[in-house]
């Protein structure tokens, strides 16, 4: 079973989710939270597979929650709920770790098997989400010369893997572009991860778009 903690601060809207999830033979909503501070308290006790976290709620937000929750020994899949108003704290919670978000108004149909995704490791994104937020978080300046630094000991092909990633490309896609096999592509993506300090691909993407590679498969001169 896939043992899913819902966190918001309408509570509504954590029975609406929690009536969706139920249809799902596999998904068990263990416990809700509705504050950041509860959000991190019901991940101890209950041990959720993936979390379902609001961002804008009165005291603890959550972001400070997902901050504090990926701190966590093997953490669970932290899902952003949002409708997608202020792409900044989408970005936020993306740097700090956050498997990927959900918007407030996705088909039950579609929530429940993007949990089951989220639950199996993959970030949950849509394409289209995926290019805003990547268009969003286009660096410049100090910012961008930060995340060229944080590039500098990746090879030429990760770099060119990492800037397939920053347009969003599924494994794929990046196979078919780069002419290699997928199970390579994937060896690249863990590698480059690992080199790089993050848990998702998301992170990795952002980091793309921040160093302008999007739109280029080479290092920038």
């Amino acid at each position: 079973m896939i043992r899913v903690l819902i966190v918001d601060d309408e509570r509504m809207v954590c029975a609406q989710l929690r009536t969706i999830l139920s249809v799902a033979e596999d998904l068990v909503v263990v416990a809700e939270a509705y504050d950041g501070a509860e959000a991190v308290e019901a991940v101890v006790r209950h041990r959720p597979h993936v979390v379902l976290m609001d961002l804008h709620m009165p005291g603890v937000d959550g972001l400070a929650a997902i901050e504090h929750i990926v701190r966590f020994p093997a953490p669970p899949k932290v899902v952003v709920l949002t409708t997608f108003d202020r792409d900044g704290y989408v970005l936020r919670a993306m740097s700090l770790g956050a498997a990927g978000f959900l918007l407030k108004d996705t088909p039950p149909e579609d929530l429940i098997g993007l949990v089951r995704v989220a639950a199996d490791g993959h970030t949950v994104l849509s394409p289209a989400a995926t290019r805003r937020l990547l268009t969003a978080s286009a660096g410049h300046g100090a910012a961008r010369e930060r995340a060229l630094a944080r590039i500098a000991d990746l090879t030429d092909r990760e770099v060119e893997v990492l800037t397939c990633l920053g347009e969003g490309l599924s494994n794929a896609e990046i196979a078919r572009r780069l002419y290699l096999s997928e199970a390579t592509i994937k060896s690249y993506v863990s590698r480059m991860l690992v080199k790089l300090g993050f848990s998702n691909r998301t992170q990795a993407g952002l980091l793309a778009s921040e160093a302008g590679l999007t739109g280029a498969a080479r290092r920038p001169r």
